[in-house]
């Protein structure tokens, strides 16, 4: 998440307006000045844990209108520029790879051939930027209703301008979910990345069985593959939301493979689930191995390599701990209406 060296937006001295009872009121030292005190974030609903990161400088680009959303791009000695709406962390310049690549790439890897996808919301355009990576995608549908953000992530976002340029991505600001329902199009893969949904509650929309049913199944192609941001998976957060999504696609696709990773930034572990109702390596884990996984990244992925993921990350990815697999085997509350 490089940013422009040469920005025209003024730099802000202006208080940071968060949602953090104890912390409301930052004072943000002008541009050169070091402030030493915490920046503190919102936390899961959920967990209620809050985090803290020691700013340097503070820069306010611009401040969203459109769903009343304030956006903000900060600067951090440990995780460089994070982008920051409504006080929620959404991503950090140092590790916003990890978060993005694990969405994204497993699904394309484990998909025979995937040619379209279908990205439900993604505004930050860096799940766009990992799907365009690689070579047989022609075509790519990033929908969201938040023009607003779209816009400040294609200006002020350096390593997904490329991707914004590319003529596979077609951007449709639109409800993702209510673009499905009326599309009469299929994809190979469908990318849910609406983590602002998995925050309020995996018990409502987009996350119940009847819209697994009557509205991802029918837009995917023959061996097509769903994938979603899950939400936290650690041992004191999986509770709820990562839990609930697993199980609820469980029971609404034949093939689910449950897999997470460690996001520095969000302090936790963070979850992801891929569900398919076709034969593929989503149902053969004996097929899985290493060595398979790294020739499939050399021969689908430009360059030949990622960032984070590789064949060893890929397949651990998939084990859990004792704790979160007890969670995950235990959940008796799954969402049937919308």
């Amino acid at each position: 998440m490089e940013i422009p060296s040469k920005n025209a937006e003024k730099e802000s001295g202006e208080d940071l307006q968060l949602d953090v009872p104890y912390h409301e009121d930052q004072n943000v030292e002008e541009k050169g000045q070091e402030n030493d005190e915490p920046f503190q974030f919102k936390g899961s609903k959920r967990s209620g844990l809050r985090r803290s990161i020691k700013t340097k400088r503070i820069r306010v680009l611009r401040k969203g209108s459109s769903k009343s959303k304030d956006i903000r791009l900060l600067e951090t000695e440990s995780l460089g520029k994070i982008l920051v709406i409504n006080g929620k962390l959404l991503s950090a310049e140092k590790d916003e790879f990890i978060l993005h690549e694990c969405l994204v790439h497993p699904a394309l890897l484990f998909h025979h051939n995937p040619k379209s996808v279908f990205i439900m919301g993604g505004a930050e355009g860096s799940s766009a930027r990992e799907v365009l990576k690689h070579r047989t995608i022609k075509k790519v549908v990033m929908c969201t209703d938040d023009k607003e953000l779209v816009n400040f992530c294609r200006t002020n976002l350096t390593k997904n301008k490329e991707a914004f340029r590319r003529e596979e991505l077609h951007l449709v600001f639109k409800d993702a979910i209510g673009e499905l329902e009326k599309s009469k199009e299929k994809f190979d893969v469908i990318v849910g990345d609406l983590e602002q949904h998995i925050e309020e509650e995996a018990t409502v929309m987009p996350y119940t069985q009847s819209f697994y049913e009557k509205t991802i199944k029918p837009r995917l192609n023959p061996m097509g593959i769903f994938v979603t941001m899950a939400g936290p998976a650690g041992v004191l957060t999986h509770k709820g939301t990562f839990t609930s999504i697993y199980q609820t696609l469980n029971s609404c696709f034949q093939y689910v493979r449950p897999y997470h990773a460690h996001v520095p930034s969000y302090g936790d572990t963070v979850g992801w689930v891929m569900a398919s109702d076709q034969t593929n390596l989503l149902l053969e884990p004996s097929r899985c191995n290493i060595s398979l996984f790294d020739g499939l990244i050399i021969i689908k992925i430009e360059g030949g390599q990622l960032q984070y993921l590789n064949g060893a990350t890929i397949m651990a990815s998939s084990l859990f701990n004792k704790i979160v697999s007890s969670g995950m085997m235990n959940v008796t509350d799954i969402p049937k209406e919308d």
